[in-house]
């Protein structure tokens, strides 16, 4: 049975993940009053003693998200708002929940990728140049973001499925 400050987390894990994620669907970016608005939300449950973490907690788990995600952000495999939206998520779940988040949210990501690549009819060219994107650092990037490479998606409904199942304690 979830705690009162665990339900409250769950839920607004759950809206502020599905928001996001169908804005990023429809609009194809995360915009900025979403991801701050989640942010300051976090830390305000946790100054109100609402959400079960200390504002320390709220921002470390911040700083973990925005570490854990900066990387994937530096060679292009995810954008600013989803780095951002991840962070933000790290407000409301702490730094031990954002570090499972972030696994699950890798998961999460990767079946969706599998599934666009083939429903695209993509999977080969799509697992080799992701596989060169890691071994190079980077140094496609702008081959893979080229428009005409129809190879990218929306990616916070990854990162919400990933924040929900840290939030549930999975």
């Amino acid at each position: 049975m979830l705690l009162l400050s665990e339900k409250i987390v769950v839920l607004a894990v759950a809206g502020i993940g599905g928001a996001s994620a169908l804005v990023d669907l429809w609009t194809r970016r995360v915009p900025n009053p979403l991801t701050l608005g989640t942010a300051a939300f976090g830390v305000t449950l946790a100054a109100s003693h609402q959400s079960g973490l200390t504002v320390q907690q709220a921002l470390f788990g911040f700083g973990v998200g925005l570490l854990l995600m900066l990387p994937g952000y530096l060679i292009g495999a995810t954008g600013g708002g989803d780095v951002k939206l991840f962070a933000a998520f790290g407000t409301l779940l702490g730094p031990y929940a954002t570090a499972f988040a972030f696994f699950y949210t890798v998961i999460a990501g990767g079946v969706i990728a599998v599934a666009v690549a083939l429903q695209r009819r993509r999977l080969r060219e799509t697992v080799q140049r992701t596989a060169w994107l890691v071994a190079t650092r980077g140094k496609n990037v702008a081959e893979i973001e080229d428009v005409s490479s129809n190879n990218r998606f929306p990616y916070a409904p990854a990162i919400a499925v990933g924040a929900l199942v840290a939030a549930l304690g999975w």
